[in-house]
């Protein structure tokens, strides 16, 4: 326990100290997001320090992947993560999609490279479980998923969530407590961002048209079992 309070007030140390901060991106009660750049060399980092379970970012440090942002440090003591990440420059989908919708190639393109980040993820047994327009940052034509704060390991012990969370509307029936969330949660959100990418709107209120509409509407089944079993087969669909 000492040692992980160490390290965990070693981190804190190191980014009072070396960093500065460019400005704040989130705040509430749960959880802190800040742009930092290292006093010496210039370079912009994310700042993550909220109450929850540092899990999925300690996986995260070992594993390099172009559609996740490399993580640098995380370390957590008493119920509180800090999590030092690479800055990844470019929009969001949330912001790109302000101005017009995109177009069949550009959306698959996406959804394509969210799915490569997402069996990274499922192949460490991790669900996302907030995959949202704001979580999707486009650096040039890469498409790069972001905030694991939401993350959590797969337990098959269990029989629900410990905890719900998850985006209104993005988030699928069973992340409501009706059932432990796996990986086709993920695939749930995916087909809804894939829709809205395609058409604007949520699936329920306009289903995209053609093959991708098709897909849409297969991710986003109510019943789990008839989603698309893993990202392996939804890209194959793509």
């Amino acid at each position: 326990m000492g040692e992980v309070r160490s390290i965990y007030q070693y981190l804190l140390s190191s980014i009072s100290t070396e960093y500065k901060t460019v400005r704040t991106i989130k705040n509430s009660e749960r959880s802190c997001v800040s742009l930092l750049q290292n006093k010496q060399n210039g370079t912009r980092f994310i700042f993550r320090h909220y109450r929850g379970n540092g899990e999925v970012y300690r996986k995260l440090l070992s594993i390099s992947c172009p559609n996740l942002p490399q993580i640098m440090e995380a370390a957590e003591c008493s119920g509180m993560v800090a999590v030092l990440e690479e800055y990844i420059q470019g929009d969001s989908l949330a912001y790109l999609l302000e101005g017009a919708v995109f177009t069949p190639d550009e959306a698959r393109s996406i959804t394509l490279q969210l799915c490569n980040a997402l069996w990274v993820l499922h192949a460490m047994g991790t669900v996302h479980r907030d995959i949202k327009p704001e979580n999707v940052i486009l650096r040039g034509s890469e498409a790069v998923l972001i905030d694991f704060d939401a993350s959590r390991i797969f337990k098959s012990e269990r029989s629900a969530d410990t905890q719900i969370l998850g985006t209104t509307g993005y988030a699928a029936p069973e992340q409501y407590g009706i059932a432990q969330t796996d990986e086709r949660a993920d695939i749930y959100s995916l087909g809804v961002l894939l829709n809205i990418m395609l058409t604007g709107k949520h699936p329920s209120r306009e289903l995209a048209g053609g093959k991708l509409g098709r897909i849409v509407q297969k991710c986003t089944m109510v019943n789990p079992k008839k989603r698309y079993k893993n990202v392996l087969c939804l890209m194959e669909a793509l």
